[in-house]
């Protein structure tokens, strides 16, 4: 009965960790490759990611980052949106913070801005 018990509580406690992982998504389009993440799981509110970006192989430095996370219209319910400018953290990194209204798929679209060449624009989407 120890061992039933035992085996019983350790199966709970792994379901209950994997339930408060962090999130952890990568995105690419062309020759931009992002890696998202976030210390915490995702949550109605106030959400804080940090994006890695890669262009072209090489780390993307001094870039304007901005971020769309939204939510479209659908029957009985408005469109949701939250947009924010995220905080370049140095050596390709870049912390932005978005307002999450509730759960379900959200659309993500990162915008770059590189110091030099072209705008680009990464798309992804969540579920939480």
């Amino acid at each position: 009965m120890k061992k039933i018990l035992t085996v019983l509580f350790a199966l709970a406690l792994s379901v209950a960790l994997l339930q408060g992982a962090a999130f952890d998504k990568d995105a690419k389009s062309r020759s931009t490759k992002i890696h998202i993440s976030s210390n915490k799981p995702l949550t109605t509110g106030s959400n804080t990611f940090i994006l890695d970006i890669t262009q072209k192989d090489k780390v993307l430095k001094d870039a304007k980052i901005s971020v769309k996370a939204f939510m479209p219209a659908m029957p009985g319910m408005p469109a949701m949106a939250s947009k924010a400018k995220a905080k370049d953290l140095g050596n390709g990194k870049y912390e932005v913070t978005v307002n999450i209204a509730m759960s379900g798929t959200w659309q993500f679209h990162i915008f770059i801005a590189p110091a030099k060449g072209k705008k680009s624009r990464v798309k992804t989407s969540f579920n939480f």
